[in-house]
């Protein structure tokens, strides 16, 4: 598989999975904060679908070959990276290790796909 389709199958996959996740949390009532801190888990949550968004869009836009798509997924990817350092630290607190584990394979593998992609950047129509 090619580099770039398989940044673009992880930016969308990883967008998805965001979004799914967030609504189970919601449908199961499991985001105590939108009752005890609703600003704040709302501004978390605009952040989080923005990343979301801009990682599906960045990933079409690769796989159709898109020129703006390059640009859109180093930024999306930034955002992704930054949630995923942060977001570990409920379920840490909480004791929860697997999901822990997890947001560190996914932020190895989002760090492994933006580095190869700045080496082999002249494969891009930028």
């Amino acid at each position: 598989m090619k580099l770039k389709r398989l940044a673009a199958v992880y930016a969308i996959f990883m967008g998805i999975s965001m979004i799914g996740l967030w609504a189970m949390f919601y449908f199961n009532g499991q985001i105590p904060e939108l009752k005890t801190k609703p600003i704040e888990i709302g501004l978390h949550l605009l952040a989080e679908l923005t990343t979301a968004i801009l990682l599906m869009v960045s990933g079409i836009g690769m796989l159709t070959e898109k020129g703006w798509a390059y640009s859109i997924y180093m930024f999306a990817t930034g955002m992704l990276v930054y949630t995923m350092i942060q977001s570990p630290g409920y379920f840490l607190q909480s004791g929860d290790i697997p999901i822990v584990i997890m947001f560190g394979v996914f932020i190895i593998l989002a760090i492994i796909l933006v580095t190869s992609l700045l080496v082999k950047r002249d494969n891009f129509d930028i």
